[in-house]
């Protein structure tokens, strides 16, 4: 049986696991992803590669080859990292230089892409061809399927939908220039960004750590509860991705939308977003 080795790199965490040709996962292990740059985050990879090959190993023998899901823009015919974000660029061979140190064939390609094409092998992508993937995880991205290919754009960035500025006004910057862009108002770290932006203005019996991000389900959990300041915080979040939701449909016209990520994936989240959406003019949602 031939099975693959596939790499999950996010803003917080690296998820390493072997699958069969039905995406079905074999074994697999977390590791923290927390990196400055892609120097650095690329020694994260090797480093967990070691460790997993050695303390949880192959079933079945060597994997036939490896697959590197990774954040920011990736030029995947070339096997090049290009960049994390515009702050943080050094491109790397990544695919070649994975493929000669641990003797298999490696592609590299964006996290979110790669999720995009997993969904059209195993899941509702494999019923649609005209679909959009959305993660809403870390950050904001979206994997954006037309008449059955995936669309790249010309700079290998299309598909980053989290700068798009929704109907949501916080007055919150972005690193990339703009104000209120959704990922600042929707994604893990834009609702830790928006907590300490608001915390003034409303009561709250949220916890604002000094040395890490607020987790988003404490945020939800207390929204539940009635707390002002997390209730605020989720109606927003759920009425930026319902927004980016419904321009993303005006764009391409994909007849089913597919949600993933840790903040969408919830029940909580997930019906307070379908509760914002205009029943008139959108595709299925699914997550």
């Amino acid at each position: 049986m031939e099975t693959y080795l596939g790499l999950d790199l996010g803003g917080t965490k690296l998820l390493i696991g072997q699958v069969d040709s039905q995406g079905n996962v074999l074994r697999h292990k977390k590791y923290d992803s927390r990196f400055r740059d892609q120097r650095d985050a690329a020694g994260i990879i090797c480093s967990a590669l070691d460790d997993y090959i050695g303390k949880v190993g192959f079933e079945g023998g060597t994997p036939a080859a490896m697959g590197v899901g990774l954040v920011g823009r990736v030029d995947a015919g070339s096997g090049i990292w290009l960049q994390i974000d515009p702050r943080r660029t050094d491109p790397i061979p990544l695919a070649r230089d994975l493929s000669v140190k641990y003797g298999m064939p490696c592609h590299i390609d964006n996290d979110v892409k790669s999720a995009t094409r997993a969904e059209q092998l195993w899941g509702a992508g494999s019923r649609s061809r005209d679909f959009i993937y959305i993660n809403v995880g870390t950050g904001i991205g979206a994997g954006i399927v037309v008449d059955g290919r995936l669309v790249r754009g010309s700079h290998f960035n299309a598909g980053e939908a989290g700068h798009m500025v929704t109907g949501v006004n916080v007055g919150i910057k972005c690193g990339c220039g703009r104000t209120d862009c959704v990922e600042m108002i929707a994604s893990g770290m834009g609702l830790d960004a928006c907590a300490r932006y608001l915390k003034d203005r409303y009561s709250t019996s949220l916890v604002l750590p000094e040395g890490g991000r607020v987790v988003a389900d404490e945020i939800f959990r207390l929204a539940q509860e009635g707390d002002e300041l997390c209730s605020v915080l989720s109606d927003n979040a759920a009425r930026g991705i319902a927004d980016l939701i419904m321009n993303l449909v005006r764009t391409t016209d994909p007849d089913t939308i597919v949600l993933g990520g840790g903040i969408a994936a919830g029940s909580f989240m997930y019906e307070k977003v379908l509760s914002n959406l205009n029943r008139s003019e959108f595709c299925s949602v699914l997550y």
